[in-house]
């Protein structure tokens, strides 16, 4: 099973989970949702985008699962990113884990 990880607000995956989809402001700006191939993509991205933000969680995406087409792709630096062309399916998520934030303001995943 191939999965993916997504960086969502815990108050937009609640909005996510009421309506059943997650269709983050890149969708409409970029054509498609970031995700991370593994945690220590995640955890660099987290760092760069959400420093210091205490309610960030990180979904773990089953791709076999997804509704709509993952493509990965080179980001600026050339390292490679999935994206997903179209809303995230709330039911493509395996398991939700809270991002932690530390004491000196870094990040990690417990339980991934």
């Amino acid at each position: 099973m191939a999965t993916i990880l997504h960086l969502v607000s815990e108050q937009d995956w609640e909005t996510a989970r009421s309506t059943g989809q997650w269709r983050p402001p890149s969708l409409d700006e970029e054509g498609f949702i970031h995700g991370s191939g593994n945690s220590e993509q995640a955890l660099r991205v987290a760092q760069r985008l959400y420093a210091g933000r205490a309610d960030m969680l990180v979904l773990e995406v089953e791709t076999e699962r997804l509704t709509h087409p993952l493509v990965v792709e080179p980001s600026r630096s050339g390292e490679l990113y999935p994206h997903i062309y179209g809303p995230l399916d709330v039911s493509a998520v395996l398991r939700v884990l809270k991002l932690e934030l530390d004491e000196d303001g870094g990040f990690s995943i417990p339980d991934l």
